[in-house]
C-alpha cells in the first residue's frame, strides 16, 4: 500500500495573488550537495519526476497552518505551499525544518516576517524591538486596546509584535469574554470598540488568529462583535442568519467528521468575509490575503476529501438516478453537487480533470438528463449550472455522450441536447 503520510500537493502563488497547482507528490528531505544544505524534495507521483527542490534556508520565515500546510517565500515574491494529505507528515517535515534553523517545533512561524520595503530599516531592529504590550483586558481599557491596535497596523514590524503577543496570551478568548460582558450590560459605546478592535485583528493579515476565532467555539462570537458597526444605526443579525436561515442540509448523511466541519467552518468564513467585514479599501485588500487563501485550502481540501470517499460519491448518484428517490431529496442532492463543483473550480487544470472524471465515471450525464427533467425549478437550475460546469472545462465528454444518445433515439435529440440549445450553451465548444 503507498505510503500517504508525505503525499503532498505543491502550490505556488502567481502574480494574480491566486495559488496555482504544480502538481501532487511525495516530499522528503534530504542533503543536496549542489545546494550544500538540507533541502526539501518532492518527486511526482505520476512519473519520479522532481517537482520541487528547496534548500531550507536558516533565515527564510516558514509557517505552519492548518495542520496539514506549511508555506514559505522563495525570492522576491516567489510564495510556496506544500499541502499535507495527512497531519503526521506535515509534523514531521515542520519539525526537520525547525532543526536545520534551531527553532522549537511548537512555533507555528519559524523567523519574524518583515515587509521587503522594510528591509533595510528594520534588518537589525526586528529580533532587538521591544515586544507590543497589551494593556489589561478589562472593560474600562477597551477603547486603549482599540487604539493600540490600530497605531501598530502602520508598520509591518509592530503587526508582527501585535500578532505574536495577541497569540501568545490568548487575547482573542479574553476579548470574548468582554464582548459577552458588554452585550449583557447593553454597554453600545463598548460594543463599538470591540468591533473596531476584531476588524483591525483581520487586518493583522495572521492564519494563527484566524485558525483561534474560527473554531467552532469561538466563531459566533466573532461575528457577534462585528456586529456593531458603529456607522450602522443598528446591529446587525448576522448570527441569527448563520444559526437560523442558513441551515446546512445533509443530502446524504456525511459520516467524516472532518469533512463536515470543513464543510461548515468554509461556509462560515465565506460569509464573514463577503457579507459580515466592512468591503476593504484598496490598501486593505493586500491585508486580507491570509484570509483568501484560508478559505481557497478549505475548498480544495472539501473536493480532496469528498472525492476520496467514494462510498459517499457512489450512494449519492444511486440516490440521484434512482426514480424512487422522492423530488425534495433529488433537489437537495443536486444542491450539495452544484455546490461541490463550485468548489472544484478552484482546482488547477490537473486535479479539475481528475475531478470532472471521476464525476464521469460515476454517470454525472445520465444523472443530470433524469434532474434536466424535473419540474422543480431549483433543481433544474442546478442542473444547468452543473451542465455549464461541465461544458465549459470538459467539452468532449458532454459531445461524446449527447452525440451517442442521438444516435440511440429516434428523436430529434436527448432531452440533454435539447436544453442545451435552449439555454444558449457554447455549441462551438461541443460540437467543434
Amino acid at each position: 500500500m503507498t505510503d500517504t503520510r508525505r503525499r503532498v500537493k505543491l502550490y505556488a502563488l502567481n502574480a494574480d495573488r491566486q495559488w496555482d497547482d504544480r502538481g501532487t507528490g511525495h516530499v522528503s528531505s534530504s542533503y543536496v550537495d549542489r545546494l550544500k544544505g538540507i533541502s526539501l524534495l518532492v518527486r511526482a507521483e505520476s512519473d519520479g519526476s522532481l517537482l520541487l527542490e528547496s534548500k531550507i534556508q536558516p533565515d527564510t520565515a516558514y509557517q505552519k497552518q492548518q495542520d496539514t500546510l506549511i508555506v514559505w517565500s522563495e525570492g522576491d515574491n516567489f510564495d510556496l505551499a506544500l499541502s499535507f494529505q495527512e497531519k503526521l507528515g506535515c509534523d514531521e517535515i515542520w519539525e526537520k525544518i525547525c532543526q536545520v534553523q534551531g527553532k522549537d517545533p511548537s512555533v507555528e512561524i519559524t523567523q519574524d516576517i518583515v515587509e521587503e520595503s522594510e528591509d533595510e530599516r528594520f534588518d537589525d531592529m526586528s529580533d532587538s524591538a521591544p515586544p507590543v504590550e497589551l494593556p489589561p483586558c478589562e472593560l474600562n481599557r477597551l477603547e486603549q486596546i482599540s487604539d493600540l491596535i490600530s497605531n501598530c497596523l502602520t508598520t509591518p514590524m509592530r503587526k508582527e509584535k501585535l500578532a505574536a503577543a495577541i497569540e501568545n496570551e490568548g487575547y482573542i478568548r479574553k476579548l470574548i469574554n468582554l464582548f459577552h460582558m458588554c452585550e449583557d450590560l447593553e454597554s453600545t459605546e463598548r460594543l463599538y470598540h470591540l468591533y473596531d478592535i476584531f476588524k483591525n485583528i483581520f487586518l493583522l493579515n495572521k492564519n494563527a488568529l484566524f485558525e483561534t476565532m474560527f473554531s467552532d467555539d469561538l466563531i459566533f462570537d466573532v461575528v457577534g462583535c462585528l456586529e456593531f458597526d458603529p456607522s450602522s444605526p443598528t446591529p446587525k443579525r448576522h448570527r441569527e442568519y448563520l444559526k437560523q436561515q442558513a441551515k446546512f442540509r445533509e443530502a446524504i448523511p456525511i459520516k467524516n467528521a472532518e469533512l463536515l466541519a470543513k464543510i461548515h467552518q468554509t461556509f462560515r468564513v465565506q460569509y464573514i468575509q463577503d457579507v459580515v467585514l466592512p468591503t476593504p479599501s484598496v490598501f486593505e485588500e493586500n491585508m486580507l490575503s491570509t484570509l483568501s487563501s484560508f478559505i481557497f485550502f478549505n475548498k480544495v481540501e472539501i473536493v480532496s476529501l469528498v472525492q476520496e470517499d467514494e462510498k459517499f460519491l457512489t450512494e449519492l448518484f444511486t440516490m440521484l438516478t434512482d426514480l424512487n428517490t422522492p423530488d425534495s431529496k433529488r433537489r437537495d442532492l443536486v444542491l450539495f453537487l452544484k455546490e461541490f463543483c463550485n468548489y472544484s473550480q478552484n482546482l488547477q487544470p490537473q486535479a479539475k480533470e481528475s475531478f470532472y472524471k471521476t464525476l464521469t465515471s460515476l454517470g454525472i450525464l445520465p444523472a443530470l438528463e433524469i434532474t434536466l427533467a424535473m419540474e422543480d425549478q431549483k433543481t433544474k437550475t442546478a442542473s444547468i449550472d452543473i451542465l455549464t460546469y461541465i461544458v465549459e472545462y470538459s467539452p468532449s465528454v458532454v459531445r461524446e455522450y449527447t452525440l451517442q444518445q442521438a444516435s440511440n433515439t429516434d428523436e430529434v435529440g436527448s432531452l440533454m441536447i435539447k436544453k442545451i440549445f435552449c439555454k444558449s450553451f457554447p455549441l462551438r465548444l461541443i460540437f467543434t
